[in-house]
C-alpha cells in the first residue's frame, strides 16, 4: 500500500503541471486581459485609487497624444494615450516579457506555493486566499457532511422498502430537492427568514457578526452557526437529492445479487446481511464520488450562495479573478483545488479499503 500511496503522490506533479500548463496557454489567447482592462479605464478617464495603487499611476499621468502613432497598437484600449503610460502598464504587469519566460517564472514559483500579488486588488494571493478559507471551509465541510448524513440513511431505507409508501413519499421530497436549485432555495430563505418579506430570524450578511470578538466562547459558537444556517441549509437542500438517489440505486442492485440470496438461504438476518454484506459492496461507488462532491460544494456549488449571503469565500474570490483577468488570483485558485481534488481522490482510495479490506490497490496496480 506504501508503494502505491508513493506513486499517486508521483502521479500529482504531472497532472497539476499538465492542468496549469494547459490553462495558462489558453487563457493568454483569450481577448480581455488584464492590461487591455487597464487601459479601457484609463482611456475613459476613470482611473481610481485602485488604479493609483497597483499601477503606480497617478490620473495626472493619463495624458492623451496627439499623435497616432500608437494606433497600431495590439491593444486597442491604448489608443490615444501615451505610448510611455502603456509600456509602464505592461511592465508592472509583467506583460513586457516573452511569454515562455512568464510560464517558467510561474512553474519556479508555483513549486514553492509562491502565488505572487494580485494585479487588481493589492497584497499577495496567498493572503487573499487565507482571508477567504474560513468561508470555504465552512460551507464546503458543513453541507457536505449533512448532505452524506441525510442522504446515505435515506438511500438505505429508500432501497429496503422499494416500492411501499414511505419510498413514493420520499421520492416527492427528493423529486422537489433536485428540481430546486440551491439559489432559489435560498431566495426563498432569505424572504421567510432574513428579514425579506415576513421573519427576520436570520442574519443576512457576514460569517460572523461585528461583536464577535467581545463573545464568550459559546457565545462565537452560537454566532458561527446562526450565520452558517441559512446558506448551509440552501446547499443542503440542493445536494442531498442525488446523492439519496445514487445511495438507493446503489443499494438495490446489491441487493438483487445472487450472494444476498445465498446469505437468506442460509438463514442470516437481513440487517446482518444489510450491514455486514450489502453495505461495504454498495458503498464503494458513494466513496468514489466524495472528491467532487466535496470540491463541487467548496467551489462552484457555493458561489452563488456566497453572492446571495455576502459571504467572501474562494468560490467567489476565484469567479472574480477570472472575471477581472487577475492572472496570479485565477491560476493560484486553480492550482490549489486542483492539487486538493487530487489528495482528495487518493483519500477516496484509501478509504476503499477501509470500507472492503478485500481490495488491494498495489496488486490491481502491480
Amino acid at each position: 500500500m506504501l508503494s502505491y500511496i508513493f506513486r499517486r503522490l508521483l502521479l500529482i506533479i504531472p497532472t497539476l503541471w499538465a492542468i496549469i500548463t494547459v490553462n495558462f496557454f489558453v487563457v493568454q489567447i483569450a481577448p480581455g486581459g488584464p492590461v487591455e482592462q487597464m487601459l479601457a479605464e484609463m482611456r475613459g478617464l476613470k482611473v481610481n485609487t485602485r488604479l493609483e495603487r497597483v499601477s503606480g499611476i497617478s490620473a495626472e499621468e493619463v495624458t492623451t497624444s496627439e499623435q497616432e502613432k500608437d494606433s497600431s497598437s495590439v491593444y486597442r484600449g491604448a489608443r490615444g494615450l501615451d505610448p510611455e503610460i502603456v509600456e509602464e502598464i505592461k511592465h508592472r504587469f509583467g506583460f513586457d516579457r516573452p511569454l515562455y519566460l512568464r510560464y517558467f517564472d510561474m512553474l519556479k514559483r508555483y513549486v514553492v506555493f509562491d502565488f505572487g500579488e494580485s494585479l487588481f486588488r493589492g497584497g499577495t494571493v496567498i493572503g487573499l486566499i487565507v482571508r477567504r478559507l474560513p468561508v470555504s471551509i465552512s460551507l464546503g465541510i458543513w453541507s457536505t457532511l449533512f448532505i452524506y448524513l441525510i442522504s446515505i440513511p435515506l438511500g438505505i431505507a429508500k432501497a429496503v422498502r422499494h416500492g411501499s409508501r414511505f419510498d413514493l413519499a420520499s421520492s416527492t421530497v427528493v423529486t422537489v430537492g433536485y428540481a430546486i436549485p440551491s439559489f432559489l432555495f435560498a431566495i426563498l430563505l432569505i424572504v421567510l427568514f432574513a428579514g425579506g418579506s415576513y421573519l427576520k430570524i436570520f442574519p443576512l450578511r457576514g460569517l460572523v457578526s461585528d461583536n464577535f470578538e467581545e463573545l464568550s466562547l459559546l457565545g462565537k459558537i452560537a454566532n458561527y452557526l446562526w450565520h452558517l444556517a441559512l446558506p448551509i441549509t440552501a446547499l443542503t437542500i440542493g445536494g442531498y437529492a442525488t446523492l439519496t438517489m445514487l445511495t438507493k440505486n446503489s443499494f438495490l442492485d446489491e441487493i438483487n445479487k445472487q450472494y444476498v440470496m445465498t446469505a437468506r438461504a442460509k438463514g442470516l438476518a437481513e440487517r446482518k446481511i444489510l450491514f455486514g454484506h450489502v453495505f461495504r459492496n454498495a458503498m464503494l461507488l458513494i466513496i468514489a464520488g466524495f472528491p467532487a462532491a466535496f470540491i463541487s460544494m467548496f467551489f462552484t456549488g457555493s458561489v452563488l450562495i456566497e453572492v446571495m449571503f455576502s459571504l467572501q469565500g474562494l468560490g467567489l474570490l476565484g469567479f472574480e479573478a477570472a472575471t477581472q483577468r487577475d492572472y496570479p488570483l485565477m491560476f493560484a485558485t486553480l492550482y490549489i483545488f486542483t492539487l486538493l481534488g487530487l489528495v482528495l481522490g487518493l483519500i477516496s482510495d484509501l478509504t476503499y479499503t477501509l470500507v472492503d479490506p478485500r481490495i488491494d490497490f498495489e496488486r490491481r496496480a502491480a
